[in-house]
C-alpha cells in the first residue's frame, strides 16, 4: 500500500491508521466505520476515501466502493492511489496502462528498501531469469549498446553490467533513479517514461533492450514494442518479464492491481512490431504472500 503522509488532521490521521489495520486483518466492517470516521474530519483526503472504497469492495458493496473511488478521484485527479485501476475492475474494463502518479508515487515511496524488498520478502529473480534467456540466445555475446526500461534501482543492471559496453536506464521514478546513480552501474540514466525516452533515441542504435517486471505497469504494449523495434539494430534482441494471463484475452488488470498478459497477445504485439520470437517460456519471476505468481520471460529479435 502507498503511504498518504497526513490529512492534516491528527485524530483524523489516527483514525485513518486504524482503519488500514482493520482492513490488513479482514475486519472490514471495521475498517468501513473507521474509514467513515476519518472522513468526517478531513472529507477532502484521498487516501481515506480510496480505503473506504477497499473497504466495501471487500464487503461486497460494489456501487458504494465505486463511489468511494470516484470521490479519491475527484480530491486527487492526479490518482497516486491509483482508484481508475479500481474502478476499471469494478466495471469489468481494462485501461491500457497504470495511472502515472500511482506507478511514479509508489516506486518513489519505496526506493530506500525496494531491491531488499524485492529480494527477501518476494524472492525476486527477473534479471536473473533475463540474463539466463539472454545467455541462452546469445552465449557470451558482449552488447554495445544496452537499454534497460524500468531500471529501478538497478537489480538488472547488475546482472547485465559485464555483458555491456554501454548501459542507459530509464525509470518513472526520480527517486530510484538516485538509487541506482549511487551504485555506479549505469553509463546514462534518465529519469521519465520509457515510451518517451524510446521515442527520443536513435533508430538502429542499440542491440539490447530490457525490461524486468515492467510490463505488470502497463496493458497495452504496441506502442513499446514499436519504440523497441525502432531503436534495435538488427540482429538486436529484447527480453522481458511479465505475469502471465490465461489465453481467453489479451491483457487485464489483476486484484494486485497489476496487469497480466496472455501469450498470444505478446506474440501479436511482436508481429507487429516486426519482431521474430526467439523464446516465451513459463517463468515465475517473484512471489506474492508465499506463493508463485506465474509469468512469462520472453527474448524477441530484430531481423
Amino acid at each position: 500500500m502507498i503511504s498518504n503522509g497526513s490529512s492534516g488532521d491528527l485524530a483524523a490521521d489516527r483514525r485513518y491508521a486504524w482503519a488500514r489495520g482493520a482492513l490488513e486483518t479482514g475486519d472490514f466492517e471495521g475498517a468501513r466505520d473507521l474509514f467513515a470516521q476519518t472522513l468526517e474530519r478531513a472529507p477532502h483526503w484521498a487516501p481515506a476515501w480510496f480505503g473506504l472504497g477497499e473497504a466495501l469492495e471487500a464487503l461486497g458493496r460494489r456501487d458504494e466502493a465505486a463511489a468511494a473511488f470516484r470521490d479519491a478521484l475527484t480530491c486527487d485527479p492526479a490518482d497516486a492511489a491509483g482508484a481508475r485501476l479500481r474502478l476499471a475492475r469494478l466495471a469489468g474494463e481494462t485501461p491500457v496502462a497504470a495511472p502515472r502518479a500511482y506507478v511514479q508515487t509508489l516506486f518513489d515511496q519505496y526506493s530506500a528498501t525496494f531491491d531488499r524488498h524485492l529480494v527477501e520478502k518476494l524472492a525476486y529473480r527477473g534479471p536473473e531469469i533475463l540474463g539466463e534467456a539472454v545467455a541462452r540466445a546469445a552465449p557470451g555475446r558482449i552488447f554495445a549498446n544496452m537499454l534497460d526500461l524500468g531500471c529501478g534501482a538497478g537489480l538488472a543492471g547488475a546482472v547485465f553490467r559485464t555483458g555491456a559496453r554501454h548501459m542507459s536506464g530509464v525509470d518513472l521514478s526520480p527517486a530510484m533513479i538516485e538509487q541506482a546513480r549511487a551504485k555506479g552501474i549505469y553509463d546514462r540514466l534518465v529519469a521519465g517514461d520509457l515510451g518517451e525516452f524510446l521515442a527520443g533515441e536513435p533508430a538502429d542504435a542499440a542491440d539490447l533492450v530490457i525490461a524486468a517486471d515492467v510490463f505488470v505497469y502497463l496493458g497495452d504494449l504496441d506502442p513499446v514494442f514499436a519504440g523497441v523495434a525502432r531503436v534495435l539494430r538488427n540482429g538486436g534482441l529484447f527480453a522481458f518479464t511479465c505475469q502471465s494471463l490465461d489465453e481467453g484475452e489479451s491483457y487485464a488488470v489483476g486484484a494486485d492491481l497489476r496487469f497480466a498478459h496472455s501469450q498470444n497477445y505478446l506474440r501479436g504485439c511482436a508481429a507487429r512490431a516486426g519482431l521474430a520470437i526467439g523464446e516465451i517460456s513459463p517463468a515465475v519471476s517473484r512471489k506474492d504472500r508465499g506463493a508463485d505468481v506465474p509469468g512469462f520471460v520472453a527474448l524477441l529479435l530484430k531481423i
